[in-house]
């Protein structure tokens, strides 16, 4: 989905006419209608362009007329596809993206980039954000600045049946787990890994994929007994997959929101604070006005909604 970029209405002043004989002198030209603001409909909602929140935007943003948007699809329910096979995007970062561009009055243009290579891509200066249900942390802050919209942890996706009998995560120890590269649970299953070795238990054998559908089929083949995601992805894909028939969502009553509950943010070069900020400052408009919330609902996702957008939340 694209718009157009933001319209700078300006002012038609008319020539006066000279009166001779009589007639009366003309009515005072009036200035012709400004034009209106384009509008973008997202999660029913009709999203007009904010001149206050556009002027904020750097300048380079704003005469490039687009946000360039890294991110890696499908990641149900934050990126996926509205066609299997399709190129056109949906899910929850594609249509906050969309109210967001609405909102500052440029698109926000969504490019695929495999996961592992969106961070250097920002840096090369391929791109000018990412929204891929990053995880804001420490390390990443190093090089990214993130404006964090969401908070969820850790889930633990397994075959239908749950044939092995998953019901927490040290319940891995000895088994092999799968996990997408360069994320988030990567990093998890080290540190499982070391919980497990001191309990005196076999360590957890991490396979690291490309690609979370991958993953997924690693489950289905029974080359790993469990997939790593973040707990929407988890539940959307048990869900949905093959009509719910495929996988399960662990359910662990000690972790309802997911093993170690961080932020996810939007992420720009730390160079562009000022693109952060002016995003944050939308971000903030769109949870006030009930927009964020109507996104995050289309997706059966309120629970990882923010009432404030912050920068840098993370602590860890």
């Amino acid at each position: 989905m694209r718009r157009p970029s933001l319209l700078l209405a300006c002012l038609a002043v008319l020539g006066s006419a000279v009166a001779c004989g009589g007639a009366a002198e003309p009515a005072p030209a009036q200035p012709s209608a400004a034009a209106p603001a384009p509008v973008q409909t997202v999660a029913g909602v009709a999203i007009a362009a904010d001149p206050a929140l556009a002027a904020l935007l750097p300048e380079r943003i704003r005469s490039a007329g687009k946000v360039r948007v890294a991110t890696d699809a499908p990641y149900p329910p934050f990126e996926m596809f509205v066609t299997e096979g399709g190129k056109e995007l949906t899910g929850i970062d594609y249509d906050l993206g969309q109210a967001l561009g609405a909102k500052l009055g440029v698109p926000f243009e969504f490019g695929l980039q495999k996961f592992d290579g969106i961070i250097p891509a920002i840096q090369a200066g391929q791109y000018d954000a990412v929204m891929s249900a990053i995880t804001d942390n420490k390390e990443r802050q190093a090089v990214l600045t993130f404006v964090d919209y969401s908070v969820s942890g850790t889930g633990i996706l397994v075959k239908k049946g749950n044939p092995d009998g998953v019901s927490t995560y040290t319940d891995l120890c000895g088994k092999s787990v799968a996990v997408q590269a360069a994320t988030n649970q990567s990093k998890l299953v080290d540190k499982w890994q070391q919980e497990c070795k001191a309990a005196g238990e076999p360590e957890i054998s991490k396979k690291e994929y490309p690609k979370d559908t991958d993953a997924q089929l690693a489950i289905k083949a029974g080359t790993v007994v469990a997939s790593l995601q973040t707990k929407p992805a988890a539940i959307h894909t048990a869900r949905t997959a093959e009509g719910g028939a495929a996988f399960e969502a662990v359910d662990d009553p000690s972790a309802l929101g997911g093993y170690h509950a961080s932020p996810n943010g939007i992420g720009v070069a730390n160079k562009d604070r000022q693109l952060a900020e002016a995003i944050q400052k939308a971000l903030q408009a769109l949870m006030d006005d009930g927009t964020y919330g109507k996104i995050l609902a289309t997706y059966d996702a309120e629970s990882i909604g923010l009432k404030t957008a912050t920068i840098n939340a993370a602590v860890d």
